[in-house]
């Protein structure tokens, strides 16, 4: 168990990636508010993407491009480029599925005059 924690306490950026998930999951299961499920929702979205940006570093490491007239390193001395490309496409994600559920989250409050998960639930049954 010890040399878990130390293991751990080697890698500050994973222990920030599990608490901001673990925060955002708290905040979308404990309030009844949509516009804060919204906001928990996209704390667990960014905390994803930071674990894929601390995971695509790789410190001394080159741009993975050969260029000519220059001897080209080890495959070890390359940065791998698939986390940052899959970084991009999880902003880009991010950012249109929050758009999506800012408009239906307005539709529902011009609908039922309320952001209330359990308002909204009582008036449709």
């Amino acid at each position: 168990m010890l040399e878990l924690i130390e293991a751990a306490l080697r890698r500050p950026n994973l222990i920030a990636f599990v608490l901001l998930l673990l925060w955002g999951l708290y905040i979308t299961i404990t309030h009844h508010n949509y516009v804060k499920k919204l906001v928990g929702l996209y704390i667990v979205q960014t905390s994803v993407i930071f674990f894929l940006v601390t995971t695509g570093a790789k410190e001394g490491a080159t741009v993975p491009v050969i260029m000519s007239g220059i001897e080209a390193p080890g495959a070890d001395d390359y940065v791998n480029p698939l986390p940052q490309v899959l970084t991009l496409t999880a902003i880009v994600v991010q950012i249109a599925t929050l758009g999506v559920s800012l408009g239906l989250v307005s539709r529902i409050y011009r609908r039922f005059g309320s952001l209330d998960e359990d308002e909204v639930l009582e008036k449709l049954g």
